[in-house]
């Protein structure tokens, strides 16, 4: 009875120690969600106060994980590099070729808006955004490259497509908008890439 005792004190010790480190990763992904939000919403100026506000914690626990507002800048970035990379793994294991390519590059065009809001900021950072956006890139690479393999073995796309072209496209599309609603342009282009990416019959 006795080992029994101290075995459940035990666990419950180790479950106290563990919760601390659980609600502290949960405050971090709901300050990134909310910080992304914001950026896109008011731009890479947006009050860090109102994010913290918004996601439910005080402006301390905001500032213990970002310290500063460039730290919380480049880790919304890598955050959305990071679920690119995680959605190419997700749609491939969870729909047919096509539609796991076509979801991805619309994840994409979200992808796209964040970092055309915060690139000014991180091209301010010591050195340069460089290193970071050589990071991103190869795992960007990655990504459609593997999703296109894909819908190459499938039939659903044709030999020749070189996968980072339909990035470009999309990339382009940013660039050259001239109204707030590119994104639902670039949206839309997404469909008109996959149809011109089709096999010829």
């Amino acid at each position: 009875m006795q080992i029994f005792s101290k075995s459940m004190a035990t666990k419950r010790s180790q479950s106290k120690r563990r919760k601390p480190r659980t609600d502290a990763q949960r405050n971090r992904e709901r300050i990134l969600e909310v910080a992304n939000q914001a950026f896109t919403r008011v731009g890479a100026n947006a009050s860090l106060d109102d994010i913290a506000k918004e996601a439910g914690v005080g402006a301390g626990t905001l500032y213990r994980h970002f310290p500063t507002r460039d730290a919380l800048i480049e880790a919304v970035y890598r955050t959305e590099v990071e679920k690119l990379a995680a959605a190419e793994r997700k749609f491939a294991e969870a729909m047919p070729p096509i539609e796991a390519l076509r979801a991805w590059m619309l994840l994409f065009v979200d992808y796209i808006a964040t970092k055309q809001i915060i690139a000014p900021v991180l091209n301010t950072f010591v050195g340069g955004p460089s290193k970071l956006y050589e990071g991103s890139r190869a795992h960007i690479q990655g990504a459609i490259d593997g999703l296109v393999k894909r819908a190459i073995k499938s039939g659903d796309i044709r030999k020749d497509l070189e996968p980072f072209d339909l990035l470009r496209a999309l990339i382009g599309v940013s660039h050259v908008a001239s109204s707030p609603d590119w994104q639902q342009s670039a949206k839309r282009l997404v469909d008109i890439l996959i149809i011109g990416s089709r096999p010829v019959k």
